[in-house]
């Protein structure tokens, strides 16, 4: 588009992307999430009765995914505590239905995996392009945080495959899934894989990788260091707070404009 200075000027965007910029404060920040949403979740279950606080989780869930739809561009707390409430009631899922229903582990990893791809499948075609930076719409939003919760659930489920049912334990699985989040990385910068496969790819392995981290932290058996959910859930909330509280002071509302498809 040419003024009418004659200068060039820059295609006009007019609506808000509805997810933050992915820089490295936001891999921190989602892996930090996940980990959260696991060891809470294990508090909640264990300390309150089961089908409450699963309710309670599921209703806060909506009601933050609400707020998030409602929004007319991004907004860092409210997106961030939606990612929160989904890690929780994900856990929540992930574990009711290998423990509580009975479904084995790697069953469920399938499962899970199946219905992720089953997503991905619709999602493109309904929309022709899987970009995060293109969630400018009700639908895409809508398929974004059905991938997300679908990546939790398998990310838990997958997580409880490789320390229990595999036997490697959570720190072992910690550093399993730490090279597995680095191959993608690789992949894009050396190997030219796509920059949407790279990112989904990724994504994917924070939620076992963040969750492997705290189970560790917390987990009073032997290849666990026994500080107990409590204790690393309120480690994990005050570093998202202020990791969030920095975001904040450098985004300004609407100011994420989603590129061209």
């Amino acid at each position: 588009m040419t003024s009418q200075t004659g200068v060039d000027a820059p295609p006009v965007r007019p609506l808000s992307a509805k997810v933050p910029e992915i820089t490295m404060l936001f891999w921190v920040i989602k892996i930090l999430t996940t980990g959260m949403g696991e060891t809470f979740s294990d508090f909640l279950v264990t300390h309150f009765v089961p089908e409450i606080a699963v309710g309670l989780a599921g209703l806060v869930l909506v009601i933050s995914l609400v707020a998030q739809f409602r929004a007319s561009c991004y907004r860092v707390w409210t997106y961030w505590s939606a990612v929160v409430m989904v890690s929780i009631f994900g856990t929540m899922v992930a574990d009711i239905t290998s423990f509580i229903i009975g479904i084995p582990l790697l069953a469920a990893t399938l499962v899970f995996a199946v219905i992720l791809a089953a997503i991905f499948a619709l999602w493109y075609a309904s929309e022709k392009t899987l970009s995060v930076h293109s969630i400018t719409t009700r639908r895409r939003e809508g398929f974004y945080w059905a991938t997300v919760m679908a990546t939790f659930a398998l990310g838990t489920v997958a997580g409880d495959l490789t320390a229990e049912r595999l036997h490697l334990g959570y720190l072992t699985s910690a550093v399993v899934f730490a090279i597995a989040i680095a191959i993608p990385a690789v992949a894009h910068r050396w190997g030219g894989l796509g920059v949407v496969t790279a990112f989904w790819s990724a994504y994917v392995v924070t939620r076992p990788l963040g969750a492997s981290i705290t189970d560790w932290l917390a987990s009073s058996r032997a290849d666990g260091l026994g500080l107990g959910t409590g204790w690393v859930t309120l480690g994990a909330t005050i570093a998202i707070l202020a990791l969030l509280a920095i975001l904040a002071t450098r985004t300004t509302p609407g100011a994420d404009l989603a590129p061209a498809d």
